[in-house]
Order: C-alpha cells, then structure tokens, then sequence
C-alpha cells in the first residue's frame, strides 16, 4: 500500500518535478552544500593545504581578541568602518534616490531618457573600471582637487583617497552615486499613488512639502521598508570598490578596511580559511539580525493602505 501511494505520487508529480530539478540541483549542490560546508570549516583551523583541524569556538573567540598574536586586532576596526559605511551611505542613497524620483515622476518631454541615464551609474559603479576611475579623480592631482582649486584658489588640497580622514568619505561618495536602482523602485512606487490624494489636499490648502511629507512619504513607507532591507544587505556586502581604491589592503591605515576586504584578505592571502568561513557567519549573522529589526518594528512607521 505504501509503495503504491508512493508510485502514484511519483506518477502525478514527475513532470513538475523534472522541470525542478536543475533549480533544486543548483541549490543543493551551489547553495546548500556550501553554506553547510562554510559553516563546519568556521570551527576548525584550515589553510586548505592541509586537512582541517577542530577546534571549536576558538576562531569566534579569536575575533575579539585584540593581541596582536592569538587574535585579530583589525577585526573590530573592520567592523566599525563597515557600519560606518553602512548607517552614513545607505540613509544618504535612499534620500538621494527618492528625491530624483520626485522630480522624474513628471510628464515632460524625454522624461524617459533621463532616466535611463540616472540609471547608468548603477550599471556600471560597481566595476572595476569605474573604482579605478574614481580613485584617479579623487587623487591629489585629479579633477575633483583642479574644479575646487578653480573655483576657490586653494592649491594645497589633499589626495582624498590616500589621506585617512576622507577615504571612507569617497566610498560612501560612490556608493550614494548607484542609486538608479532604488530610484526605479521609487518611481514605480510613486506612480501607484492616486492623484485623488493630492487633488484633496490641495483642496484642503496644503502646500507641496505638506502634502510630500502626509502623502507621498507614508504612501511610499512599504517602498520603503523595501529598499532599505536590500540596500542594507548590498552595502554589507560591499567589496569591490574598497578593494579597488585602498589597494587590496584597507589603505590608508586601515580607513577603508570594510568586513568583506578583512575576510577575503584572511582567506585567500593569509590561507585562514576556517577563520574567514567563520567571519562569513558572523556577517550572516549581523545582517539577519538587523534585517529581523527593521521587520519588527516596521508595523510602526510602515503602512499598506489597508486603514490599518
């Protein structure tokens, strides 16, 4: 009788199943198999020359150890130019982003072309021609120091990438640039919202940052809530511009050592491979945690339009 029920389960369920297969395969065998791996390897010392070696909690505890021999002192500083990166350029972005939005969400002639070009440095911020075209601007000789040496008189001015006080500054800079994305999420929110709303409240007397601010905003707060889960997890996430800009090593004096450049520098260029699985969860961790955040108390400041 079981074998039967399993036969006929097999039977009317081996079509979906087929088509299935090559996305639970991708899971199981890219996704699955190597986060459980990931996850073994962050209790055990691995250089991947040799075979791994358990030993428990001991890479955890070793990120909180500031002793230059038995643990990480760059650990912590990774961790405060990350979340520094991170509560500055995602706030800024999504500001920024929603502001151009505003101005996009018109009918006006070629409206269309302008946002295809807002959207280009989405595009292309995150590739490697572009960090090294940003490190070449913001240097001692480049544009950004010839168009405020022109316009100000000031011919001592610094290399903003090589000096440590402004760094980060140009990171969170370029960072803020991409904000196409969260500009077209915007955009679409903002074309969902009935023009009854405004046409009553201009009825009522309220003016254009009144009705921003008691319309648009909270009308836009799903949007929102939306935007700033996946900004925050990309800017965790972020690599390739600090690697680019600081030379692969955090320069200058560890100002732009983000978590990721930490954790690839100790897995790929110290061989602590068992160490930077273990950073990876910590990662993981962080992000969820925040993420759960922001979910809870969304109830508070996010509305559907549901009258509730």
């Amino acid at each position: 009788m079981k074998q039967t029920s399993l036969g006929r389960f097999a039977k009317r369920n081996a079509v979906p199943y087929m088509f299935l297969l090559p996305w639970l395969l991708g899971f199981f065998i890219l996704t699955l198999y190597p986060m459980a791996r990931s996850l073994f390897l962050s209790f055990t010392d691995y250089n991947m020359a040799n075979e791994p070696v358990w030993i428990g909690a001991g890479n955890y505890i070793k990120m909180f150890d500031q002793n230059r021999l038995t643990g990480d002192p760059l650990y912590l500083k990774s961790l405060k130019v990350t979340f520094t990166y991170v509560f500055v350029s995602v706030p800024f972005k999504l500001v920024f982003a929603l502001l151009i939005a505003v101005i996009m969400n018109r009918k006006l002639r070629g409206m269309s072309f302008y946002r295809a070009v807002y959207y280009i440095p989405t595009l292309l911020g995150g590739s490697v021609a572009i960090a090294v075209l940003w490190r070449k601007i913001f240097s001692k000789d480049g544009v950004i120091n010839y168009i405020i040496s022109a316009l100000t008189g000031i011919q001592d001015l610094p290399g903003w990438v090589s000096n440590p006080k402004y760094a980060l500054g140009t990171l969170i800079i370029l960072t803020v640039w991409q904000f196409g994305s969260s500009m077209i999420i915007f955009l679409a929110g903002l074309k969902q919202i009935s023009q009854d709303y405004y046409e009553a409240a201009s009825v009522d007397g309220a003016n254009k940052v009144q009705q921003f601010f008691h319309i648009t905003i909270p009308s836009l707060t799903p949007v929102i809530l939306f935007n700033l889960i996946m900004q925050i997890i990309g800017a965790f996430q972020a690599f390739t511009q600090a690697y680019i800009i600081s030379g692969g090593k955090g320069d200058p004096i560890n100002s732009t050592l983000f978590y990721t450049l930490h954790l690839y520098n100790k897995g790929f260029y110290y061989y602590e491979m068992g160490y930077a699985s273990a950073m990876a969860w910590v990662l993981l961790f962080i992000i969820a945690i925040l993420t759960m955040v922001i979910f809870r108390t969304s109830d508070r400041w996010v509305t559907y339009g549901t009258g509730e």
